[in-house]
């Protein structure tokens, strides 16, 4: 039974998938790449293509028209794995590298890394990047002839085209050479010759010439070569061979084709060539024995003057004839039979119990011949011998003539079903699969870089770590395009709560307003401070939307920027630096009530920085500072001071004293755990403690979990 999957096993493959969605730019900008990187990996390289032929091994059909004597020296089994090594071996290779030539090597000059791509795809305006002696599609340089002494072997000779007929030979000895298209060009001393058939290319155009050793020819023509059986047992094989092009990878197998075809009858032929060459032998002193036989037999008779064999002992004489030559016969199927089969086989102790029968009658016959007169015994052993002679040359000249048609019946056990034949698309490279493995390779780095990036970031990826510290969280707010302003770096910025105030940021903040709202029900005043670990954090967005959120609400709201050193709050209300401000009425020099500036909603009011005062630390440490707040907290129902950076200087610790709450700020991926650890003891450090935090800016691309919704 399968075991389902856990929850954690779940959320961890939720947290991957958020995580890769979060950086689906980046992903999808990798998997093009790699597929635009397979796309010129295809055009820049060169197109195999595969030519294939089919062969059928099968026994002789001239064997059923030959003697019964003589279908035995014809192995009819067909064996493919013999017959596959066979065509695979130096002999076959070999004859067809020397049939056509396939030692040489005609190479034209490219351009590195994208030299293929210059040669095969013509593109507009390369002439003028390109130096002339690199390749353009459709160039070559066709040769009738090319041999080099041995030291030249795998070496390249360099052929410069000068015109549509001339060129310039660099040999490898530092020798240069002027030569024509059609003319045999030699060298004597190093038994050098070149012919080239045609010139396909312009002047400058340059080409690398090379002979192979005859051993690494056949072994790179092996490699390209495969040969395997269609089916176990079908006795079909089909050889493929592959190559860059698609007429000569053709050639190139018809060749090796026919070299196998040619060795195939040669072999097939071979026995029948050793027993012609021995019958031819034994012709000439078989008609000698006969001739003699005859002389022996007329000079006797013509001694004896006449000599006439009985009926009787003619017909002994014939019996002991054909005897003798059964037993002959016997004989050479003793001789066969002895090369296949042990004496124990019951043909071959057949032959031998016929052997000795017949023998035992010879025996019996030529006792009655030696009870013959003396001269009737020698007319009969002469005839006899006469008989044998002539019996043994007219064998010897049948089987002659028989092995002669044998040997011109022979076809071979191999059979071309198909010929050698180029298909039209290459094999390789396999376009669709390099597409997809560069697009997996491709979306691979992209899914690598972005786990990287996201582990070397070590930023707050959600509220659960800053729950962790030890800090309430009061709301998470959603990072918003329409508040992005930090390429914003002059002129008034936008209040996002006015002129947006359906964002969802804004509920968001709407939600922070409830929170902070029952957050300061035991404080001892309605005011509010706001800091950061670090710049950037988003604080006075923050702020400045908060206190717009909550004079909506029908409260009375102050904003105070508190920031002495780098305050930018009034560039939401489009003021000048200089406008009277906080300095100003702690230092007494402007009334509150007078510095205090309409905000762009009704409730809300807004006091600057004012003037960047030398000592901001030592300014707000001032009994003047506390006093206001204290009047904030009795004439506005909430008041919002924006402070620097806690871990910069040490105005928010200063600030958080006269305040009622101390919010923190966290940057959502970029505020550090660390950051708000270092945040809280130093607060801690002065006896004061925040009174909760804000996760700003999150993005949900970029979080551990999501969490999708949708009003309408």
């Amino acid at each position: 039974m399968r075991k389902p999957i856990s929850a954690d096993e779940q959320i961890a493959l939720g947290h991957l998938l958020l995580t890769l969605w979060g950086g689906k730019t980046l992903l999808a900008l990798c998997t093009a790449l790699g597929v635009a990187a397979s796309a010129l990996f295809i055009a820049n390289t060169t197109p195999i293509y595969q030519a294939d032929a089919l062969l059928q091994l099968e026994e002789k059909s001239g064997m059923l028209a030959l003697p019964s004597s003589l279908s035995g020296m014809v192995d009819s089994d067909p064996r493919s794995v013999t017959e596959i090594e066979i065509l695979r071996s130096r002999m076959v290779l070999g004859q067809a590298v020397a049939d056509r030539d396939l030692d040489r090597h005609v190479e034209a000059e490219t351009l590195p890394l994208i030299g293929t791509l210059l040669a095969r795809h013509p593109l507009a305006g390369i002439d003028a990047l390109v130096p002339a002696r690199f390749a353009r599609p459709g160039e070559g340089v066709v040769l009738d002839e090319l041999l080099v002494p041995p030291a030249w072997l795998n070496r390249d000779i360099r052929l410069i085209v000068e015109d549509g007929a001339r060129f310039t030979l660099h040999l490898p000895d530092g020798s240069i050479e002027q030569g024509a298209t059609g003319v045999r060009l030699t060298q004597d001393a190093t038994g050098f010759s070149l012919i080239v058939a045609a010139i396909l290319a312009p002047p400058g155009r340059a080409f690398r010439l090379r002979q192979l050793p005859e051993q690494e020819a056949i072994a790179a023509l092996r490699a390209r070569l495969s040969v395997s059986e269609r089916g176990r047992g079908s006795g079909i094989l089909e050889a493929r061979l592959t190559g860059p092009d698609r007429v000569e990878t053709a050639i190139a197998l018809d060749a090796i084709i026919r070299s196998y075809l040619r060795q195939n009858i040669a072999r097939s032929a071979a026995e029948a060539e050793s027993s012609l060459s021995f019958l031819t032998e034994q012709l000439p002193q078989a008609e000698r024995n006969l001739r003699a036989a005859e002389t022996a037999l007329n000079s006797f008779r013509q001694a004896q003057v006449t000599v006439d064999l009985t009926l009787e002992t003619q017909s002994v004489l014939e019996q002991v004839t054909r005897i003798e030559a059964e037993l002959a016969a016997l004989q050479r199927r003793e001789d066969e039979l002895r090369q296949r089969y042990t004496e124990a086989h019951p043909l071959y102790r057949q032959l031998l119990d016929e052997r000795g029968r017949l023998a035992t009658r010879l025996e019996g016959l030529r006792a009655r011949v030696a009870a013959l007169p003396e001269t009737q015994r020698q007319v009969v052993n002469l005839s006899r011998n006469v008989e044998l002679a002539q019996g043994v040359y007219t064998e010897l000249l049948t089987r002659a003539q028989e092995v002669e048609v044998l040997r011109a019946s022979t076809i071979g056990n191999v059979r071309i079903i198909d010929m050698a034949a180029t298909g039209l698309a290459p094999v390789a490279p396999r376009r669709l699969l390099v597409l997809a493995i560069g697009a997996a390779l491709g979306f691979a780095l992209g899914a690598g870089v972005v786990m990287l990036r996201r582990w070397l970031r070590k930023g707050l990826k959600d509220s659960h770590e800053i729950e962790a510290t030890g800090l309430p969280l009061f709301a998470t707010v959603n990072h918003s395009k329409l508040a992005d302003t930090g390429r914003r770096r002059k002129g008034p910025l936008p209040i996002l709560a006015v002129d947006h105030p359906t964002d969802l940021t804004i509920e968001a903040l709407r939600s922070l307003r409830t929170s902070l709202y029952f957050g300061l029900l035991d404080a001892g005043a309605p005011t509010v401070c706001i800091t950061s670990a670090h710049p950037q954090a988003g604080k006075s967005f923050l702020s400045v939307n908060m206190a717009v959120v909550a004079a909506q609400a029908g409260q009375r709201v102050c904003l105070i920027d508190a920031d002495l050193r780098r305050g930018q709050l009034r560039r939401y209300f489009d003021l000048p630096r200089e406008t009277p401000g906080l300095a100003e009425v702690i230092a007494g020099d402007s009334p509150v009530a007078q510095a205090l500036i309409p905000g762009p909603v009704e409730g809300l009011c807004f006091l600057p920085t004012g003037r960047y005062p030398p000592n901001p630390s030592e300014m707000l440490m001032r009994g003047e500072f506390a006093r206001l707040m204290a009047w904030c907290g009795e004439n506005f129902d909430l008041t919002i001071v924006d402070t620097p950076p806690i871990l910069a200087v040490t105005d928010p610790t200063i600030v958080a004293r006269a305040m009622g709450a101390t919010l923190f700020v966290a940057r959502h991926d970029m505020t550090q755990i660390a950051e708000v650890d270092a945040a809280i003891k130093t607060l801690a450090a002065a006896g004061l403690q925040f009174t909760g935090a804000v996760l700003n800016g999150f993005d949900p691309r970029k979080a551990r979990w999501g969490y999708g919704g949708g009003y309408g």
